[in-house]
């Protein structure tokens, strides 16, 4: 198989990364019980409960 007949530039490089960082964060919804936000299908950290059941025993 042969190899690359001329190295990439930085440039070519760079623009091809250059949507990397812009990647949207994962949105927050807010907890049914404590109205606090969480990351959705998840535990809520504040209050323990995920979909109206208690399932961590938070202090």
């Amino acid at each position: 198989m042969q190899a690359p007949k001329r190295r990439k530039t930085s440039a070519r490089r760079d623009e091809r990364r250059a949507h990397w960082r812009k990647v949207a964060k994962a949105a927050n919804s807010l907890c049914p019980q404590c109205h606090k936000p969480k990351l959705p299908h998840r535990v809520c950290p504040h209050c323990g409960t995920y979909k109206g059941r208690d399932v961590l025993e938070l202090e």
